[in-house]
């Protein structure tokens, strides 16, 4: 069994698919449902701790290396004295990302999750006992670098952001849709790289809608600073409405 999510591992037809759309031995498939029902239901318990708080919720999902804790970085250099934040950082091992974060002087805590791959709701839960929600904007979650597990555990948060950068190849939301159907936005980030590398932005936009016809889509570059504008205003858009209390979509475009 996979250590994180009770997914089969020997079995590469089962591995990760939580929807039961497949035919595996029924004790597999309950142990995979219970152990999502559980977390469905811790996430909802974060949720409304956020929500009370009035605190915007994101998880920031990923490849390996796409950028999410650069662009942490930038944001919090950048708009950390018009929004109060703090940062749950998920990694398998080491601190050297929230060691980057701490360096901010934002509040961090570092989730090591071992031989896991993914943040799950039980982990969020402690981690933010840290913090004075009531006196925070947002909160980031940096996921552990993976497009197939973190798509299936919801940790109590407002939306999934997932980061594509033009050097994975433009057809990533075909290969991992479940991310991609899950997100709000996606951020396309190193642009910058865009003259030195083959990738297609008009494709990987038709292919992110395909999948996901609703989901928001902001091109950036966090080395040279190009979009990260739009992506400040999405965030504060969410701020507000999460004061207002409606934790739909921001309306950005």
């Amino acid at each position: 069994m996979c250590i994180s999510c009770g997914c089969d591992a020997s079995r590469p037809e089962s591995h990760h698919h939580h929807d039961g759309e497949y035919d595996s031995d029924p004790h597999t498939l309950r142990v995979e449902t219970e152990l999502l029902a559980k977390n469905d239901r811790l996430a909802a318990g974060n949720r409304g701790l956020f929500g009370n708080a009035g605190v915007f919720v994101l998880n920031l999902v990923s490849s390996p290396g796409s950028g999410k804790t650069t662009l942490l970085e930038r944001t919090l250099a950048e708009i950390g004295t018009r929004l109060r934040f703090a940062v749950l950082e998920g990694d398998q091992q080491t601190s050297r990302d929230a060691d980057r974060i701490a360096a901010s002087g934002v509040p961090v805590r570092q989730i090591n999750t071992g031989a896991g791959c993914h943040l799950d709701a039980h982990m969020v839960g402690h981690a933010v006992e840290a913090f004075a929600l009531e006196l925070l904007d947002v909160l980031m979650i940096e996921n552990v670098g993976n497009l197939v597990c973190p798509a299936g555990f919801d940790l109590g948060e407002d939306h999934k952001v997932v980061l594509l950068t033009v050097t994975e190849g433009e057809d990533k939301p075909l290969k991992y849709p479940q991310m991609f159907r899950a997100a709000t936005l996606m951020l396309i980030n190193k642009t910058d790289l865009l003259p030195y590398v083959d990738f297609d932005l008009e494709r990987c936009r038709t292919f992110a809608r395909q999948i996901n016809p609703g989901i928001e889509i902001l091109e950036i570059s966090c080395r040279s600073g190009m979009g990260l504008e739009g992506w400040y205003a999405w965030l504060q858009a969410g701020v507000r409405q999460k004061r207002a209390g409606d934790q739909g979509a921001t309306g950005c475009v």
